[in-house]
């Protein structure tokens, strides 16, 4: 059982992954550049926070869950960043992952 349910947090991390990848796309190609600099910088620290908790999990690490509580909460405050510019579709995906990997992470 718990075999399945890392499989599932593992999958909303890539997910996360990969919104935040369009995202940082997304804004780079932006001409409010300015504007949306914070949001790329923390899409890049929660891609990366992803990734590295996603590594953790699959070689069952023992401190999994020490990272599981830093990727959630960097999950959130992306999320946070992403809903002000909501208005903009690819943020307002990416703020849904990343409010969803936070939650599975917060169940793991």
């Amino acid at each position: 059982m718990a075999k399945i349910r890392d499989e599932r947090v593992i999958e909303s991390l890539a997910k996360c992954v990969a919104d935040c990848h369009r995202c940082i796309q997304a804004c780079l190609a932006s001409p409010d550049l300015d504007r949306l600099a914070r949001c790329i910088k923390l899409n890049m620290d929660c891609a990366e926070m992803c990734e590295l908790t996603a590594r953790f999990i699959a070689r069952d690490s023992e401190n999994t869950f020490q990272v599981r509580d830093e990727c959630e909460e960097i999950c959130l405050y992306c999320a946070q960043e992403c809903e002000k510019h909501a208005y903009i579709e690819h943020c307002r995906i990416c703020a849904e992952a990343c409010r969803e990997c936070a939650k599975t992470c917060r169940v793991l």
